[in-house]
């Protein structure tokens, strides 16, 4: 069974077999398809129509379906490697933590926002954004500046302890448990770590940096405690409802899962730790 880790935790030899495996995604052109889906669901995704992806109840089993995919694809490169989480309630700084140059590379440059270190900058050669929003080719952040902190661990606690997980209009204006986490409204979590970080994980393109993975890993992590602490309350809705992923309704693109097949991480991979 895959144990999803810390990334904190990691030793330098899994550090780097980690960021070799996202390479080696990125250099066979596997890893572009990525960015190139998730933008296409953050533009079709609208409060007033079809929504899977943002701003909607499947918000967190799509995103489960698709990390677990990407994990797929970075293990048929080392079977032995999984996707990290980065506890931005811990690590909060804009040095060090995920931003290590044995990991994801620090902060851009003042001026045009460019990623000058660690394994994805520019100047290595082994990452150019080619899915992207303007004709800038390198990876770009911009940490704390739109947004001068992380969400705090109570802050986090108080979304846990939401206990309906999603109610109608199931979209963005929606009250339960998925909308605070997924940051639309009360003290919005998972938008604000985008933001915070800034640059091209500001856009729908935001998988161009490899801290999404992380992120969303974490995310993750956190709808799986939600889950351990509310052992009586499950996805809604569970009845087909218009423009939205019920309970068994296939999410697209892949066609072949429902939110229902999502619900039980364990059959796929586990964390190390509860939060």
């Amino acid at each position: 069974m895959a144990v999803r880790r810390n990334q904190a935790a990691l030793t330098a030899p899994e550090k780097r077999a980690f960021t070799d495996a996202v390479l080696e995604l990125k250099r066979s052109g596997r890893y572009d398809a990525y960015v190139s889906t998730h933008n296409r669901f953050i533009v079709g995704d609208t409060d007033n129509g079809p929504r899977t992806g943002h701003r909607s109840p499947s918000f967190l089993p799509w995103h489960r379906r698709f990390l677990l995919a990407f994990e797929r694809d970075l293990q048929s490169v080392d079977p032995q490697v999984t996707l990290p989480y980065w506890d931005w309630t811990a690590d909060r700084t804009t040095t060090g933590g995920p931003w290590a140059d044995d990991l994801l590379g620090g902060n851009g440059r003042p001026g045009d926002n460019r990623v000058t270190t660690g394994p994805f900058a520019a100047s290595g050669g082994r990452w150019s954004i080619t899915v992207r929003p303007d004709s800038r080719d390198y990876l770009r952040r911009s940490l704390g500046t739109a947004v001068a902190q992380l969400p705090a661990r109570a802050e986090v606690e108080s979304v846990l302890a939401v206990p309906t997980y999603d109610a109608a209009p199931w979209n963005s204006t929606s009250a339960g448990f998925r909308n605070q986490l997924e940051g639309w409204r009360g003290v919005n979590l998972h938008n604000r770590v985008h933001v915070w970080v800034g640059g091209l994980m500001g856009t729908g393109m935001s998988p161009n940096d490899p801290v999404f993975w992380l992120h969303h890993c974490f995310i993750d992590k956190l709808w799986a405690e939600w889950q351990r602490r509310h052992p009586g309350q499950g996805y809604l809705p569970t009845a087909p409802t218009p423009d939205i992923v019920s309970l068994h309704t296939t999410m697209k693109p892949w066609d072949d899962t429902t939110p229902a097949d999502m619900l039980d991480h364990t059959a796929h991979y586990t964390y190390d730790t509860a939060f």
